[in-house]
């Protein structure tokens, strides 16, 4: 299908899409080419571009096109203001008497004298009079400033030496100063979901015809922290694949905390000033390159913590609500492969953030950036698409809206959602619907698509975090039911089935794999590789470092064996081999104390020439005197069990009491071997009966 769409039927497709574009949204609309073509010689916000190209060049005819832009360059480079020239543009108006100039305008009540009052960004002026049909015309100047192009008088008159002598005589807004939500929904009416998505997409800039459908959703999935209130996104992957260019480029409604350095003050709230920071004023904090995200503040993340779950914070005294949403932007260095064998997708943030369950449980959606793909010049379109003020200003107007109960209708979702998960699945069918669908007009089949995006995304969250906090969140096998057929569908996430720790089919004598908990309290997965040579009854280990009691299980293995060496087996000699056993820590959690067992096992095997039964994971440890000592969290050791690939589990009897503690569909993916001494786990991990 996607090659069709690449080559005949595009042209056609597109044209069709551009006439509709002209006929129900005219003047709302831009060659995104030209949008390019200046935007590499001027710095000027891409909201004001294209405002700008809107207006004098809509029209199919190249020579009037090509007029408008010289216009358009025209204007730039003779009425903005840049901040370094702000002197020689007053100085220039003083002379002229007149000057026009674009320019971000903010306007404030002065309550003393009873007059409006407007403030240039740029151009570093203050407390200018202003007519107050403006503010009443455009509200948006009093929310946070508007771009405009103001006409400008020079007057000055020695007896009112207080007053300004500059005036505003004409005032247009650049960027759209109020949005009918209304003529949106009518609009949309007029388009496919296909099309509809194709101009989502060339209003910010992609062009969908190089993408496959997987693509774009990917892509259209990063604008739901735009649309949706109090949205938690997290996008890791590739570099150049353009994670940051939405919040910075597009919507001129977000920001990008670059660096990651911030404050609890900037970021919330400034108690000093009684100000609200940057959740306050904006739609969208996005924070690029997550893994410098650093507080100066030690209850910085906990304040985090506590607006991402509930959407307020709590500063001095009183209480403060916003709804900004939070992205977190970053890099991947490693495939994902080595990722997920080795650590957690959220391995890129800062420890504190990254090994956080409660943290990274407030995320609502995990876009893989490793499937879009790195930009190109022909990533980029050259079609119509939405000005981007409109886009930014229509998709800030639908965050009033609410479409999360719209699942209901035909859905219900499957018990292994919790409540956090429930409200993440919601919000992300809530914003997929007022990108997708902005009128509300959806299929059953529309929104089940909606859905199992919307489960993936939230899954992926659920997984890492089971990987980090165990059996807290084993329930992972997320699901939805058909309202009509009480049918249940499992979603799965497309990542998560590659390589195993514990490979299938048999190992070679002297391989052993043991599931136990390493230095920092979390419980991973540890091979054992052992090798024998003629001698005269050495021991080497190698891979332990200068770790005493890791030394210490694998020689009390090693002295059981001299001393029982001939229970297990008359073969087997100690005196006239050497042994050497390398051991691995595969997950980077630090090494095992828990040795002795798993290296018994790898010496007998090694010496008999036999190897482990496959996909085999041994728990339990032995004392010197071979005692059985039992399994520590055995519900989470299990969990790791089946995450690494382990199909028979070789178990001490003592740990069969705990069995109660985990629950039986986890039980039951394993055979269960269990082994009542130390020489009896030998004969059942090589498969001697």
């Amino acid at each position: 299908m996607d090659e069709q769409r690449m080559t005949g039927e595009t042209g056609d497709g597109n044209a069709v899409i551009d006439q509709k574009l002209r006929q129900f949204f005219d003047g709302k609309i831009v060659r995104k080419d030209l949008t390019k073509k200046i935007k590499e010689g001027a710095n000027v916000p891409v909201y004001v571009l294209e405002f700008l190209l809107g207006q004098y060049c809509s029209s199919d005819d190249p020579e009037v096109i090509e007029t408008g832009v010289e216009n358009v360059k025209r204007i730039l480079a003779d009425n903005y203001v840049r901040p370094d020239e702000a002197q020689k543009i007053l100085s220039m108006l003083r002379q002229r008497g007149m000057h026009t100039v674009i320019d971000k305008i903010t306007v404030n009540l002065n309550m003393k004298k009873d007059t409006y009052e407007a403030e240039f960004s740029n151009l570093g002026i203050k407390n200018i009079p202003i007519s107050e049909d403006y503010p009443a015309k455009f509200d948006r100047l009093l929310c946070g400033g508007i771009w405009c192009i103001v006409q400008l008088e020079y007057e000055f008159l020695e007896e009112e030496k207080n007053a300004s002598p500059i005036h505003i005589r004409k005032l247009t807004p650049i960027q759209m100063p109020h949005v009918d939500i209304e003529e949106l929904k009518e609009g949309r009416k007029n388009f496919t979901e296909e099309e509809w998505l194709e101009i989502m997409l060339r209003s910010c800039g992609y062009e969908p015809d190089k993408l496959n459908d997987r693509e774009r959703w990917l892509l259209l999935a990063r604008m739901l922290p735009l649309v949706e209130n109090n949205f938690n996104l997290c996008e890791l992957g590739p570099r150049s694949t353009g994670k940051s260019h939405i919040y910075k480029e597009i919507s001129p409604n977000s920001i990008l905390v670059s660096g990651g350095q911030t404050t609890v003050a900037n970021l919330f709230y400034n108690m000093g000033r009684k100000t609200v920071g940057l959740v306050g004023l904006w739609d969208c904090v996005a924070f690029d390159e997550v893994a410098g995200i650093n507080f100066k503040d030690k209850d910085g993340i906990q304040i985090m913590k506590d607006y991402m779950a509930s959407g307020s914070f709590a500063r001095g005294k009183e209480e403060k609500a916003a709804t900004a949403s939070m992205v977190f932007v970053g890099n991947i260095n490693q495939s994902v492969d080595v990722l997920l064998k080795t650590s957690s997708l959220f391995d890129p943030f800062p420890p504190e953030m990254g090994t956080d369950t409660a943290f990274l449980d407030r995320m609502h959606c995990y876009i893989p950036g490793w499937e879009i793909p790195k930009f190109r010049p022909e990533h980029f379109t050259n079609d119509y698409g939405f000005i981007t003020d409109y886009l930014a200003e229509f998709i800030r107007e639908l965050r009033k809206e609410q479409y999360g109960d719209a699942l209901d209708k035909y859905f219900r979702l499957g018990k292994n959602l919790n409540q956090r998960d429930t409200i993440a699945v919601r919000k992300m069918v809530g914003g997929m619907i007022k990108l997708l669908y902005p009128d509300g007009e959806f299929t059953k089949e529309q929104l089940e698509e909606i859905l199992k995006f919307a489960l993936e995304m939230r899954r992926r969250v659920k997984e890492q975090l089971k990987k980090l906090g165990g059996m807290e969140f084993y329930d992972v096998n997320f699901s939805y039911i058909d309202n009509d057929t009480f049918e249940e569908h499992f979603v799965s996430v497309p990542e998560q089935g590659g390589g195993k720790l514990i490979p299938e089919g048999m190992c070679n004598p002297g391989q052993v794999y043991t599931v136990s908990q390493g230095k920092s309290g979390m419980i991973g997965v540890f091979r054992l590789e052992s090798q024998m040579l003629p001698g005269n009854g050495k021991f080497e280990r190698t891979g332990l470092n200068s770790d005493g009691k890791c030394k210490e299980a694998a020689n009390t293995a090693f002295n059981y064996l001299k001393a029982n060496g001939n229970r297990i087996s008359g073969t087997i000699s100690t005196t006239t081999k050497d042994y050497i056993i390398n051991y691995q820590d595969l997950q980077g959690i630090g090494m095992t104390e828990k040795l002795a067992l798993p290296t018994l096992i790898a010496l007998c095997s090694i010496a008999l020439g036999k190897p482990t039964l496959s996909s085999l994971a041994v728990l339990g440890e032995i004392s010197i005197a071979g005692t059985m000592l039992k399994v520590d969290e055995l519900a989470n050791a299990l969990q790791v069990c089946l995450d690494s690939g382990a199909k028979k589990v070789l178990l001490p009897i003592t740990s069969a009491a705990d069995l109660g503690t985990a629950p039986a569909d986890l039980i039951g993916c394993f055979n269960l071997i269990f082994y009542q001494s130390a020489e009896d786990a030998v004969y059942k991990a090589l498969g001697v009966e």
